[in-house]
């Protein structure tokens, strides 16, 4: 669950667009409609098992305040008419899947069976609940895949926290939804200040979707169109001449330099990268976020910087120290979405994220030499533009993640990892948010979990704090706090080098 940094927006649902981006634009006929997936949403989708679920998520802590029932609950009601008001912002929330016949392609289409009960769900825990048992909780709803027959999301509200909390748990499909357009959408429920005012909810009726004919023949005139576009737009590029060549050419070295980053190479088995099983675990922590800064300010480079050393240093600590295994030669590679969504596209659904990969030094026993070695890595990937490289890629490629994973297994082996772990840094807010009256204390974001990545690590900075969400698999680590203590050990670490660093 992710939130931005704009205050709660008051917009007519026409102004918020509907398709995945420009290029995928809603297909409006007279009396039917629906939306292409991207082929990176798309992907998503595909890339789905039984035990690697495609959903992202979170955990987000709220003060009780004025939303308390009077009973030692939650107001609930209000809470939920709070919701439905939004529901007229993110169309998608009332989309369901279906599939063009024969071609198998996804579009989104309206629900006409919307149930609004089904999404949004309130449970408790058993008083007074702690943190631990509501950590529990995420991690068996995380554990269920979310039902394609209806729009794929579910807010669970959590009562019965103690301390005087409540806590939303989040799902929703990757396919839906990255950590930025999250940022943007999830944000229409809070407010940057405390409010009571629960706007009026309209009249919502489904656009009638495409029978399957239907469907199938404007599939294949969309293709064909697209196919006329393409041919105008080789005209375009001749006509263009030298600019346009050299833009192409530019994607297509940052393509191959993306290609070459490792994605066609394995990386090293690890305890982290067992089998999977179905079920999920989930830890969380939080770290000041002035430390971070305090350790660029010493220390250089960017705050994801900081945050790939500190994990690198907890990796390193944990293997060597829980799990008993040489660290020594291992080629570790972490999996780091970097956002290319433009300004233009605030707002919009869908993915707009390529994947950098960078090498995390575990081997190396010096916390500033692995910061250097990150540092110099990302700079790297800067300079060769590997997040245009990479979302390129996704254009030529209909399907990256997926259609790169199954060339990498067709030219190395069915058993191609090219990264352990994912590690995804969203920045949000540095102020308090609010639903309604009761103020956000903390937000802790959940990456879905690959197949062979046994650990998945998010964070999200708010108001003053970094939040780390450590998503796991069930089986493997059944000492998931250990690896969360490992979390502190690799910023200390760094803590300590750059007190050395500032007094020699």
């Amino acid at each position: 669950m992710y939130l931005q940094v704009q205050p709660n927006l008051r917009l007519p649902p026409q102004a918020l667009p509907t398709a995945p981006s420009d290029s995928y634009p809603a297909i409006e006929m007279s009396d039917f409609h629906y939306e292409p997936l991207s082929h990176l949403d798309s992907s998503f989708l595909a890339l789905e098992t039984p035990n690697t679920h495609m959903h992202v998520g979170g955990v987000a802590l709220f003060e009780v305040s004025e939303l308390g029932d009077g009973k030692g609950g939650i107001d609930f009601d209000r809470i939920s008419g709070h919701v439905a008001s939004k529901l007229q912002y993110m169309p998608r929330y009332r989309q369901r899947l279906d599939f063009v016949p024969y071609a198998g392609s996804p579009v989104w289409v309206d629900d006409d069976h919307f149930n609004f009960d089904y999404h949004v769900r309130h449970t408790s825990l058993p008083r007074p609940g702690n943190d631990d048992q509501l950590k529990a909780l995420a991690g068996r709803i995380m554990g269920a895949a979310l039902d394609r027959t209806k729009p794929l999301w579910e807010l669970w509200f959590v009562e019965g926290l103690g301390d005087d909390r409540f806590a939303i748990i989040a799902k929703i499909h990757h396919s839906m939804i990255d950590g930025m357009s999250g940022v943007d959408l999830t944000t229409i429920l809070l407010n940057a200040t405390p409010t009571s005012e629960i706007e009026d909810a309209p009249q919502w009726a489904p656009r009638r979707a495409p029978s399957p004919v239907e469907l199938a023949v404007s599939h294949a005139a969309q293709r064909t169109k697209r196919a006329v576009e393409t041919v105008a737009s080789i005209t375009d590029l001749v006509q263009e001449g030298r600019e346009v060549a050299e833009r192409v050419a530019g994607k297509t070295a940052a393509s191959l330099a993306s290609l070459r980053s490792g994605w066609l190479e394995t990386s090293s088995a690890t305890p982290l990268n067992p089998r999977l099983g179905p079920n999920r675990r989930f830890a969380w922590t939080s770290v000041p976020l002035e430390r971070v800064r305090d350790l660029r300010s010493e220390l250089g480079g960017s705050i994801n910087d900081h945050v790939l050393a500190i994990t690198a240093g907890a990796v390193r600590q944990f293997l060597l120290k829980h799990r008993g295994y040489d660290v020594e030669n291992v080629q570790f590679r972490v999996m780091n979405p970097v956002s290319v969504r433009g300004a233009s596209q605030r707002g919009t659904m869908g993915n707009q994220v390529a994947m950098w990969l960078v090498d995390l030094p575990v081997s190396e026993s010096d916390p500033v030499k692995r910061l250097t070695h990150i540092t110099t890595e990302t700079t790297r990937l800067k300079k060769t533009n590997q997040a245009l490289g990479a979302s390129t890629i996704v254009d030529l490629s209909r399907g990256t993640p997926l259609t790169l994973l199954s060339l990498a297994n067709r030219v190395v082996g069915p058993r191609i990892r090219p990264f352990n772990m994912t590690v995804t840094n969203v920045p949000g807010p540095q102020f308090p948010m609010y639903l309604l009256e009761s103020e956000m204390l903390g937000n802790y974001p959940i990456v879905p979990l690959w197949t062979q990545h046994g650990i998945g690590v998010a964070l999200f900075s708010y108001n003053g704090s970094v939040d780390w969400g450590i998503h796991a698999d069930f089986d493997s680590f059944p000492d998931l706090d250990a690896f969360v203590e490992s979390i502190h050990f690799g910023l200390r670490q760094l803590e300590v080098a750059a007190e050395e660093a500032g007094s020699s």
